[in-house]
């Protein structure tokens, strides 16, 4: 049987390319690489050379922060210990926290100098802090990227200083975002503040878009002669997140102004449309010779999705199992099919289990059904 519904549809991941816009001109951009997300049903709104390996730049910190977080969640380590700074770390070039060679630098003070100072030097330090050499740091950070499904990333150093086997991908870069933000919401506040003064030197933070009211609230820029400017950023508006990376812009201002464009677009364009949530009723399938007539057939976890606002109502549900469903039926158990189809989109398909335990009738009951089954049918 199958059954057609129309409305809000869901999904867990749909795909919408760069050159692919519903029929009308396509989104383009001036970046060469970057990717749009819509967190709330990781759905990639927008995509270019998403997978081509880039340099980071100091969009490498990302990777740093998480691994000094997790050392902090793992009760490892806390904000007030202190890290050393070598001789290593103090001489590192470009940005800067200023740190003092040879002296001890609290870690909450290292996480605002690497998150809103972009310091070099800071991430040498915790690298050196946490494994002894940034070499090691660099090994293990990129095994716990792979862990992560950063599939694409290598990592060298702490900072992203370039060198020519530093690498990742901008979708990468994006699944490093979605995990700061998922795995330490009690850390992710950093992002956010605009300034940090150490040594008695203050700088702000090199984020543009956390200037501007749009609900950005982090997370890192990045530049080098080869990668070009780039951004990692992440925005909220009415409990709807979306992760944007850019890399490979010419200037300071081409970054602000793609970076806004982009997100402005993204919320603009699509909406985010619920359809079920866990364990509602997508349907009642009649249960044969069961005890109850039917049973509620529910989905293990919520459904919605993301698209463009105007394809709402193009969008169909539809629920498909063999009916009748013969019991007993257990809870849980797969027992038919949910399929979202909408204009340009690859159709996306969910299982559906028995809401609840449906038990045979007894003999006489069974007795009874096939007899009353012969004489009227199932459907009378």
């Amino acid at each position: 049987m199958v059954r057609f519904f129309r409305g809000a549809i869901a999904a867990l991941l749909v795909v919408v390319h760069a050159s692919f816009a519903y029929g009308e001109v396509a989104m383009e951009t001036i970046a060469k690489h970057a990717i749009l997300i819509d967190l709330k049903t990781h759905t990639v709104l927008f995509e270019k050379a998403a997978d081509e390996l880039t340099p980071p730049a100091s969009m490498s910190k990302l990777m740093t922060a998480y691994m000094l977080f997790d050392r902090i969640k793992q009760g490892r380590l806390s904000m007030e210990d202190t890290f050393t700074v070598s001789e290593k770390a103090w001489r590192m070039g470009g940005s800067k926290m200023f740190v003092e060679v040879n002296s001890r630098v609290k870690v909450e003070d290292l996480i605002r100098g690497i998150v809103i100072q972009s310091g070099n030097d800071a991430c040498v330090v915790v690298a050196e802090g946490l494994y002894g050499t940034e070499e090691a740091f660099a090994s293990a950070a990129t095994r716990r990227a792979k862990e992560l499904g950063m599939t694409n990333t290598t990592i060298r150093n702490a900072s992203g200083w370039p060198n020519p086997e530093h690498l990742t991908t901008v979708r990468d870069l994006a699944t490093l975002a979605q995990h700061l933000i998922e795995d330490f919401p009690e850390y992710y506040h950093f992002y956010s503040e605009q300034e940090f003064t150490y040594n008695n030197i203050k700088q702000g933070n090199r984020n543009p878009l956390l200037y501007k009211d749009m609900g950005v609230d982090g997370l890192k820029t990045g530049h080098t002669e080869d990668s070009g400017y780039g951004l990692t950023a992440s925005a909220e508006r009415d409990g709807r997140r979306l992760v944007l990376v850019v890399n490979g812009l010419k200037s300071v201002n081409e970054r602000s102004r793609e970076t806004e464009r982009l997100l402005q677009w993204g919320f603009r364009e699509f909406g985010a449309f619920d359809l079920f949530k866990a364990g509602e009723t997508v349907e009642a399938a009649p249960a044969w010779l069961g005890e109850v007539p039917t049973v509620p057939l529910v989905l293990e976890s919520d459904l919605s999705v993301s698209l463009k606002r105007h394809l709402r109502d193009d969008m169909k549900v539809s629920v498909s199992y063999s009916s009748p469903i013969t019991t007993p039926i257990k809870k849980g158990t797969p027992v038919g099919t949910l399929r979202v189809t909408a204009p340009g989109l690859t159709p996306i398909e969910r299982p559906l289990v028995a809401g609840t335990d449906v038990d045979q009738l007894g003999m006489f009951g069974r007795l009874f059904a096939a007899v009353r089954y012969l004489v009227v049918g199932i459907d009378s």
